[in-house]
C-alpha cells in the first residue's frame, strides 16, 4: 500500500520563511537571499517526505504567500492596477497581496478570505470582461526540476480550473462560464508541458466538490474536465478534494477520466457511505484521507484500520494520505523542548504525520495487520486516560436552561437606553481593539518569560504603555477607547493561559496568512476560568479617561476554533465549557465598572458545515448560543461589542443579527463593502462599524479614502447605527502607519457628521 499527502507546511520549522519576508519587504534583503531561504525550506521539506518513505511527494504545495494568488498569477489573472505599477514580478506578487504605496502608485490589496472551515485565508481572485486566462507561469515546472535535480521525483499540485473560478470575484458582465474554453487550455497546457517533462502524477486540487453544488456547478466542473482530460500527454491526474464529502458530484468524479480521486475520510461525513453503496472505479486509484491533516492528536490505527478495512473490499487501489494539506497543522514535535514526554506523546504534528504514514504502511503490508508493534504501541496510547474532568463545570452546562441565553430587556429598549446613557456624537469612532505590538512590548514579554524581568516590572511597563496608548487616542479624539491589549501575546492563547484546562506550545506555529503565524493553544481537559482574565488593565485603563473604555475579550466560538479542540467530546459542549468562563469575565468586567464589553467572535464562520443542510443542527444552533450565554446576565445600559473577520457573512447574515448584541464591527474594507447591500436588505438591527480601511496592508488610507467609505455607508445604512472604525486590530502594524491612519479616519468622520448635519442632507437623524 502506497502513501501520500496533500501538501506540507511551507513557513519552516522556525519560520524562516516569515521573517526572511519580513525582512524583505523592509528592504534588508535581497530578492535572492529571499529566494534562497525558501529553496532551503522546500528542500529540507521533499527530504523529510522521502526518508519516510513517502510515495508520493508533492511540489509546488510552497507559496511565498498564498497557493489561489500563486495560481492566479500562473493563470495571468492580475488586475491591471498591479501590473501598471511596473515593478519586479515578485514585487507585483506581493503588490496584489499586501497593497502597494510608493513611487509607482497606491493601490489596495486584493481581497482576503477564509479557506473553506479553516484559519488559513487566501486571496480571492480578480476577473473583470478584459481578463485573458491563459499559462503564463513557470512556477511549477521550475519546482518539479528542482526537486528532480536533488533526485526527487514529484507529484506537481496546483488548484484545480472549477475551485480557481469558483472562488474568484467576477467585477464585470462575464460570469464563470464564459471563461471554461480558456482555462480548460490553459490547463491543458499544463498537462502538456508536464508529459513532456516526465512527469508521472499530477495532483489538481478540487475542494469546491465538496460544497453544494447545483446541477449549473456540476455542468461547469464536467465541461471544464471533459477538455482538460482529453489529452493528458501521458501524465496520469489525480483530483484531490478535502474538507468534507463530494455527495452532489461523485458519479461525474468517477465517469471522468482522472486516474486517481482523492477522498476525504476524516470530514467527509459521506464518503464511506458513497464508495460502499456507489462502489469505486476499478480503474482507479483511491487516494484515502484517512490521517487528520487538521488537528494534532495521534491518529487512532484501529479506527484507520476500520476504514481501509471496508474500503478495500470496494476500491482495489489504495493509497493511505492526508485528509487535507499539512499546511493547517505545526511543522515538527522536534521544537517543543518544554511540553512533557507524557503529553507530546499524544501530539503529531506534520512531521510525526509522515512517521504515521510511514506505520501504518507497515502495518498493512502484513497479513494480520493488529499484531503489529506499532499497531499494539498506538492501542496503548488510545488507551490511556488522559483527560481532566472538572464536575462544576459539566454540571452548570448540563444544567442550561433556554432563559440562560436571552437578554432582557429586548435590543430596541436597550438600545435606547444606551444612546442617553453615553451621549455619543453621531457616527462614533472606535477602533477593534490591539494596538501596535511593538519591538519593544515584544522584548519586555521575552524578558519576562525568560526571568530577565521581573512579574512586578513588567507590570509597571504595561501600564505605561496603556497610560500612552490612552493619551495617543485622546490626541487621536476618538470617542470609544481600548487599553491596547499590550499585554496579550494572542487572542486566543493569552485567555487559554487564564483558563483551566488548556496547555501550550513552544514552537507549534501554523500559517494564517502571508506572512501571519498563530500558535494555537490545545485543549487537553474541562475550561474553567482560574483567575480574572482582563478585569486589571481594563479598570486601570478607564481610570485614565473619561471617555467610554471597551473591555476586550474574544469570544467562546473564536477560541474554540482558534485552539486544537479535543476530539473525546463534541465541539458544542467544549464551546460552552469556554462561554460559561467568559461569561464569568464579561459579569466581573460589569460589576467593576465597564461599560462597553467587546466580545470578539472573529472566527465565528470558520467551523460552519461546507453544505447548508448542516448548519444549524451541527454549528449554528448552538454557536449562536454560546455566544448569547455569554453576555445575557448584564445590565441593559451595559453595550455589548463583537467583532468578525475575513468571511462571506451574506448567507447567515441574520444568525449574526441574532446574536443580540448591540454593535457588531465588520471586516469590509478589501472587500469594497459589498456586506452594506446585504446589511441593508435583511434590515440588520444591530449597530455596525463596517471596516473603513484595511489594517493588513502597511499602505496608509487618506482621508478622502475613508470619507468616500462612510459616504457609502449612509447611503445604505441609517446613520444612528453606524460606528466608524478600521477593519481588525492593529497589533500588527507600526505605529508610523497607524497615528496617521486613525487620524484620517477621525477627520473623516467629523466632516461626515458635518456633512449629515447640514442643511440640505438627505439623511434623516
Amino acid at each position: 500500500m502506497l502513501t501520500s499527502i496533500i501538501g506540507y507546511p511551507r513557513i519552516g520549522n522556525l519560520r524562516e520563511l516569515k521573517f526572511a519576508s519580513e525582512k524583505y519587504f523592509r528592504g534588508e534583503i535581497t530578492p535572492e537571499k529571499l529566494e534562497e531561504t525558501a529553496k532551503e525550506i522546500r528542500r529540507y521539506n521533499r527530504t523529510i517526505q522521502k526518508n519516510n518513505g513517502l510515495d508520493f511527494i508533492p511540489s509546488n504545495d510552497f507559496s511565498f504567500y498564498d497557493g489561489v494568488l500563486d495560481t492566479a498569477f500562473m493563470l495571468n489573472v492580475v488586475p491591471q492596477r498591479y501590473t501598471a505599477l511596473r515593478l519586479s514580478a515578485l514585487d507585483t506578487y506581493f503588490a496584489a497581496a499586501r497593497g502597494y504605496q510608493g513611487e509607482n502608485g497606491d493601490v489596495k490589496a486584493l481581497a482576503m478570505k477564509k479557506w473553506y472551515n479553516t484559519n488559513y485565508h487566501y486571496m480571492v481572485p480578480e476577473i473583470d470582461d478584459r481578463t485573458e486566462i491563459k499559462l503564463v507561469g513557470t512556477k511549477p515546472f521550475e519546482f518539479f526540476l528542482e526537486a528532480a535535480e536533488d533526485g526527487i521525483s514529484t507529484e506537481p499540485v496546483v488548484i484545480g480550473a472549477y475551485t480557481f473560478l469558483k472562488l474568484a470575484r467576477y467585477t464585470g458582465e462575464k460570469t464563470a462560464k464564459d471563461f471554461v474554453d480558456s482555462i480548460a487550455a490553459a490547463y491543458s497546457e499544463l498537462l502538456r508541458k508536464f508529459g513532456e517533462l516526465g512527469t508521472k502524477w499530477i495532483q489538481i486540487d478540487e475542494p469546491s466538490l465538496v460544497m453544494d453544488m447545483t446541477a449549473e456547478d456540476i455542468t461547469l466542473f464536467v465541461s471544464l474536465y471533459e477538455k482538460i482530460l482529453a489529452d493528458k500527454n501521458g501524465v496520469k491526474v489525480l483530483v484531490q478534494t478535502y474538507f468534507g464529502d463530494v455527495r452532489d458530484g461523485y458519479d461525474q468524479l468517477c465517469e471522468l477520466d482522472f486516474d486517481g480521486i482523492g477522498l476525504d475520510f476524516v470530514e467527509g461525513k459521506k464518503s464511506l457511505e458513497l464508495v460502499k453503496t456507489k462502489s469505486f472505479p476499478k480503474d482507479k486509484v483511491l487516494f484515502a484521507g484517512v490521517v487528520n491533516g487538521k488537528n494534532i492528536w495521534r491518529n487512532n490505527y484501529a479506527h484507520t484500520l476500520d476504514i481501509v478495512l471496508e474500503l478495500k473490499q470496494f476500491a482495489g487501489n489504495l493509497v493511505l494520505n492526508t485528509s487535507c494539506s499539512l499546511l493547517h497543522v505545526p511543522c515538527t514535535l522536534a521544537n517543543e523542548t518544554k511540553l512533557s514526554e507524557s503529553v507530546k506523546k499524544h501530539f503529531a504534528y506534520a512531521e510525526e504525520k509522515l512517521a504515521e504514514l510511514a506505520e501504518l504502511k507497515a502495518i498493512f503490508s502484513l497479513d494480520h495487520p493488529a499484531e503489529a508493534e506499532e499497531y499494539c504501541r498506538n492501542a496503548a496510547l488510545h488507551s490511556e486516560p488522559r483527560i481532566n474532568e472538572n464536575r462544576e463545570v459539566r454540571d452548570k452546562i448540563a444544567h442550561l436552561t433556554d432563559s440562560d441565553f436571552f437578554r432582557q430587556p429586548e435590543f430596541k429598549e436597550r438600545e435606547k437606553i444606551q444612546k442617553e446613557r453615553f451621549c455619543l456624537p453621531l457616527l462614533p469612532t472606535t477602533t477593534i481593539g490591539s494596538f501596535p505590538q511593538t519591538k519593544e512590548v515584544k522584548a519586555a514579554r521575552t524578558a519576562l518569560r525568560k526571568g530577565e524581568l521581573s512579574q512586578e516590572d513588567y507590570e509597571k511597563f504595561i501600564k505605561k504603555k496603556i497610560k500612552e496608548c490612552v493619551a495617543l487616542q485622546e490626541e487621536i479624539g476618538l470617542d470609544v477607547f481600548v487599553h491596547g491589549e499590550f499585554e496579550r501575546n494572542d487572542m486566543v492563547e493569552y485567555f487559554g493561559e487564564c483558563l483551566d484546562g488548556y496547555i501550550f506550545t513552544e514552537k507549534a506555529w501554523v500559517q494564517s496568512y502571508g506572512t501571519r503565524c498563530v500558535k494555537p493553544p490545545v485543549i487537553w481537559g474541562d475550561i474553567k476560568r482560574a483567575k480574572p482574565m482582563t478585569v486589571k488593565w481594563s479598570v486601570y485603563a478607564q481610570s485614565l479617561t473619561d471617555k467610554p473604555m471597551k473591555g476586550m475579550l474574544t469570544g467562546p466560538v473564536t477560541i474554540l476554533n482558534w485552539s486544537f479542540p479535543r476530539e473525546d467530546i463534541s465541539l458544542k459542549e467544549s464551546a460552552f465549557q469556554i462561554a460559561l468562563a467568559i461569561r464569568e469575565e464579561v459579569l466581573d468586567l460589569e460589576a467593576n465598572g465597564i461599560r462597553i464589553i467587546q466580545v470578539d467572535e472573529a472566527a465565528l464562520r470558520e467551523k460552519l458545515p461546507l453544505r447548508r443542510s448542516d448548519w444549524r443542527e451541527d454549528y449554528l444552533d448552538w454557536a449562536i448560543k454560546a455566544f448569547r450565554y455569554v453576555h445575557s446576565g448584564v445590565r441593559c445600559e451595559t453595550q455589548i461589542h463583537t467583532h468578525m473577520c475575513y468571511s462571506e457573512f451574506s448567507d447567515i447574515i441574520k444568525e449574526i443579527d441574532d446574536m443580540d448584541a448591540d454593535v457588531i464591527t465588520f471586516e469590509a474594507s478589501r472587500s469594497d463593502l459589498t456586506i452594506l447591500d446585504v446589511l441593508q436588505k435583511n434590515n440588520f438591527r444591530t449597530e455596525v462599524g463596517p471596516g473603513v480601511y484595511d489594517i493588513h496592508s502597511p499602505r496608509i488610507p487618506s482621508k478622502e479614502e475613508i470619507k468616500a467609505a462612510i459616504d457609502k455607508m449612509v447611503e445604505r445604512i441609517p446613520v444612528s447605527k453606524l460606528w466608524i472604525n478600521p477593519d481588525c486590530g492593529l497589533k500588527t502594524r507600526g505605529n508610523e502607519e497607524t497615528v496617521p491612519s486613525l487620524k484620517h479616519l477621525v477627520g473623516a468622520a467629523i466632516e461626515a457628521r458635518a456633512a449629515i448635519h447640514s442643511p440640505s442632507s438627505t439623511f434623516g437623524l
